[in-house]
């Protein structure tokens, strides 16, 4: 099997993310991103600021690829239009399909999807995710959507052929979110 793509998706600085929780979420950050690049996953975000941002530069501290994927046609209009920084990933692929297109490629390119706090983009990303059936790992106690995943599935009670997996520990949600995945790529084989 190819390196596993570990997709991150989490509130930008601009999507209710505010210094306090930022700091807060740091060390968590910190310790998924290690986590990440631990298990010689290959990182891919929303090439933003805030959560993936942080995710990003620790998964990259830690000796991991990054892979950003923006909403913006070229460089100039990722700085410029979306105000997204251009030195946090590895690599940066520009889209041009806007926020939502973007996060459909997120979802998509990933094998496993972590939702970590998050605000209307995020649950856009996990409803997409919920839906197309990936292995969802769920970071709680990390604010945001993610405090309420549990709630969102109950209230919606639409089934999934995914898996929706909880922990407040990085490093065991990443984990359990590579056996999951393991186990279902050998029930296709």
């Amino acid at each position: 099997m190819s390196k596993p793509v570990v997709g991150v998706m989490g509130a930008s600085e601009n999507d209710a993310l505010t210094d306090t929780e930022k700091v807060r979420l740091k060390e968590l950050a910190e310790k998924l991103g290690g986590a990440i690049a631990k298990r010689d996953c290959m990182l891919i975000t929303g090439a933003t600021t805030g959560l993936p941002e942080l995710i990003s530069r620790s998964a990259r501290g830690h000796g991991g690829f990054a892979l950003g994927v923006s909403p913006a046609e070229n460089r100039r209009d990722h700085i410029e239009r979306y105000k997204m920084p251009d030195d946090a990933a590895d690599m940066i692929i520009y889209t041009g399909f806007g926020l939502k297109g973007r996060n459909v490629i997120n979802v998509r390119s990933a094998d496993v999807v972590i939702i970590f706090g998050g605000a209307i983009g995020t649950l856009n990303e996990f409803t997409i995710a919920y839906d197309e059936g990936k292995i969802i790992g769920v970071l709680e106690g990390s604010g945001g959507v993610a405090d309420h995943i549990r709630e969102i599935i109950a209230f919606s009670k639409k089934p999934t052929r995914g898996t929706v997996l909880f922990d407040s520990d990085p490093e065991r949600l990443i984990e359990n979110c590579l056996k999951s995945l393991e186990t279902s790529h050998h029930l296709q084989s």
